[in-house]
């Protein structure tokens, strides 16, 4: 069901890799509900994505950048109001990687080359799409800027690797920079804290499908899929919600508030 949510409004979507991927859902969500935007990822993304069929279906133009280089950053925000034709109304920054975990290296024994690379295309990524939004002029008032984290960043998941201490500076940075887009452009910056979702990123995780069982079986509502998220975040680029602003929003079917519950104890009363 289309509300027209977001017609009239422009944006840009970061990380939309493959139809698995929450941004990939949240442009098709948006363009359902009139939003025009432009597409980027990372040249070594787009190579491995199908980010191009995404453009066609959803009449978007693809912009590469590196998320990590402010030139690039620079050059994509400056692009995308030319095509787009004004000023941003959101922007959605889907991004995160931790080589510490794709090869497989233990929390207690980081690479901490590897761990800055994370760190920088995880998190600082999102300061400095923020500056140059910022220092550009680049954002609508009202406009609205939304990060994705996980509850990592607050409660100990073992696996998580350094992924976790990655989305609690991506949460701080939100608040912190949140601070003077709202006081000084009337532009509002959240995270949404979403459920373990089978993306291609997130199966880069160990055990993560037990993790998505477990989470299921704590949550009252179940897990949010990756659609549940793309609505959610189409509520937080509309007018809705324009007051809402330096905020981690769980999306998570209760996880978040959750002790224990029936399912997971009965697991355990059963061995």
């Amino acid at each position: 069901m289309s509300y027209n949510l977001l017609k009239g409004k422009r944006g840009i979507i970061f990380g939309a890799l493959d139809e698995n991927s929450i941004a990939w859902k949240t442009a098709e969500r948006v363009h359902e509900e009139g939003g025009e935007f432009v597409l980027t990822n990372a040249p070594i993304a787009m190579r491995m994505g199908q980010i191009k069929q995404l453009a066609e279906k959803t009449g978007s133009e693809i912009i590469p950048a590196d998320a990590t280089n402010l030139e690039e950053l620079e050059n994509l925000v400056a692009k995308a109001q030319e095509i787009l034709g004004g000023k941003l109304d959101f922007v959605l920054h889907s991004i995160g990687m931790s080589v510490n975990v794709r090869k497989g290296k233990h929390y207690t024994d980081s690479n901490y080359d590897w761990t800055h690379k994370g760190w920088d295309v995880s998190a600082v990524s999102f300061h400095k799409t923020m500056s140059v939004l910022y220092k550009q002029d680049a954002m609508n008032e009202w406009g609205s800027i939304v990060a994705l984290t996980y509850m990592a960043a607050q409660r100990v998941f073992p696996d998580y690797n350094d992924m976790a201490d990655n989305k609690a500076y991506l949460e701080s940075i939100a608040r912190s920079f949140g601070y003077f887009f709202g006081r000084d452009k009337k532009v509002r910056v959240n995270t949404i804290s979403q459920s373990p979702t089978p993306t291609t990123a997130g199966q880069g995780v160990k055990g993560f499908d037990g993790f998505i069982s477990y989470a299921d079986k704590m949550s009252p509502l179940g897990n949010a899929t990756a659609e549940d998220c793309a609505a959610y975040t189409v509520s937080l680029f509309s007018d809705l919600t324009k007051r809402v602003t330096l905020q981690n929003l769980y999306n998570d079917g209760g996880f978040s508030n959750m002790g224990v519950s029936d399912a997971v104890m009965d697991a355990f009363t059963k061995e």
